[in-house]
């Protein structure tokens, strides 16, 4: 597959995962944590606001193409 539409689907693929994860995050947080004292929300949002990272990681370096020797 040529990298240019590697890119561009890669591209594609992490705006897709990151408007769905903040949907699901922010939903499952109103859901649940609507009690919860600050710290607990502080929490909450700073383990998914790092989270989303692992895939997209992923879909980068997929992006990237095999490392050149």
């Amino acid at each position: 597959m040529p990298l240019r539409l590697k890119k561009f689907i890669g591209t594609i693929l992490i705006i897709i995962l990151v408007l769905t994860y903040a949907l699901l995050a922010t939903t499952i947080a109103s859901l649940t944590l609507a009690a919860s004292p600050w710290w607990v929300h502080f929490l909450y949002f700073l383990l998914t606001g790092l989270l989303w990272i692992l895939p997209a990681m992923l879909i980068i370096k997929w992006m990237a193409g095999p490392r050149p020797r």
